[in-house]
């Protein structure tokens, strides 16, 4: 057992309260082996003996952040496309023109995990250079059972590359393949539903997504993918209401689902059944922005029933290809009006939620020691700055 203790630090625990942020001016922490030990005012320490000590120089102190929903493995990239919508074509057009997602699906077939891990880790570094200790990693560029499974081992060896926690996703409900161009239940039969399997065999997978949207899938087969969750034990979380409202969150909201995600088109019905379940809404302000959408999420509605907000880069190569969480929460802030104290809480303690953690996004006793060790004066200036990193230290499961 070792102990170590974090001295001299503002701390924002991002305890839910009366104090913004859960902001302690003069703090310490105990760190034990990898979680922590005990958080507060340095004036109420108890008396510990300790291994080391580490001193923080009046800097802010958070917990890590977390990046809960990225689709950060794909082969190739889609700047041509982006050279497409700025000269007027939308993002259905193209995906309906064979761009969008399968244009990625192809990049990504013709890759070895090799060749994946190696771009993916580019995007990685840059995550973790800001403060990111979890990342989620969807699956959805392989839409075969083989490239599934190939995309979610390259995100399960990542976390052996690098001092990070991946939780994946299997998204395999994210486009209709060419191969089964107007038979998307034949897709679910013959990929989606046995690959869920083989992955959750092997133990590649933590939750279940899908994309539920006119040019994806549907309310009814999202439902036949996620009911084959639930026999599984798998959580599920689903993309819905980003183009239109075909009423998704509030079926994953019935499926228990832990968030629905984009929820641009989300209307007064769909935050009710979120709130009953307790369904967090992760905004994804990079492909707002990227697509140049004008309907931006109702986020006076989440706010009034009470429904968690957590906000991530959605990093992928067609609408969102942001590697930067603190862009993300300058955005999220700009662009939805979010205040700065949600867009901390929503990399963090809201962020855990969408995916189920427990053990994270909060500075307490018992939560993992994963901190972000920040050079500013106010935490308000992690969403105020543009392209500027003030991360002075990033600790890791206990190690300064």
């Amino acid at each position: 057992m070792s102990r170590t203790l974090v001295a001299n630090a503002v701390l924002a625990t991002l305890q839910p309260g009366p104090v913004p942020y859960g902001l302690v001016p003069r703090g310490a922490l105990l760190l034990q082996d990898e979680h922590i030990e005990w958080c507060g005012a340095e004036s109420d320490l108890p008396s510990f003996s300790v291994d080391r000590q580490w001193d923080a120089g009046g800097r802010l102190v958070t917990p890590a952040l977390i990046d809960c929903h990225t689709h950060l493995i794909f082969g190739g990239n889609r700047a041509r496309e982006f050279e497409l919508r700025l000269a007027g074509a939308s993002y259905e057009q193209i995906a309906r023109e064979g761009g969008g997602i399968n244009a990625t699906v192809a990049a990504t077939r013709s890759c070895s995990e090799a060749d994946l891990l190696r771009m993916a880790l580019r995007r990685v570094d840059a995550l973790i250079a800001e403060g990111t200790a979890t990342i989620e990693i969807k699956s959805g560029y392989g839409l075969t059972v083989a490239d599934e499974l190939k995309m979610l081992r390259v995100a399960r060896r990542i976390a052996h590359e690098r001092p990070v926690r991946i939780v994946t996703s299997y998204l395999a409900a994210h486009a209709v393949p060419v191969e089964y161009k107007g038979r998307p239940d034949d897709y679910i039969d013959a990929v989606i539903l046995p690959g869920l399997e083989a992955a959750h065999a092997e133990g590649l997978v933590d939750a279940v997504d899908g994309f539920c949207e006119t040019i994806a899938f549907s309310p009814e087969q999202i439902a036949r993918v996620f009911e084959k969750a639930r026999t599984l034990g798998l959580p599920v979380k689903l993309h819905a209401e980003q183009l239109s409202n075909l009423r998704g969150a509030a079926l994953a909201a019935r499926l228990g689902a832990f968030s629905a995600d984009h929820l641009e088109y989300l209307d007064a019905e769909g935050v009710a059944a979120m709130a009953a379940a307790g369904t967090t809404a992760v905004l994804l302000p990079g492909a707002f922005y990227t697509l140049r959408e004008t309907q931006a999420p109702p986020v006076d509605l989440l706010r009034q029933a009470g429904v968690g907000i957590a906000i991530a880069t959605d990093c992928n190569p067609g609408s969102s290809p942001l590697t930067s969480p603190l862009l993300a929460m300058n955005m999220a802030a700009t662009l939805f009006r979010l205040t700065p104290e949600e867009t901390l809480a929503g990399m963090t303690r809201e962020a855990a939620r969408a995916l189920g953690l427990v053990d994270r996004g909060v500075l307490r006793a018992g939560a993992l020691a994963d901190l972000a060790v920040w050079d500013v004066e106010s935490p308000a200036e992690l969403s105020y700055r543009i392209g500027f990193n003030p991360l002075h230290r990033r600790i890791f499961s206990g190690a300064v």
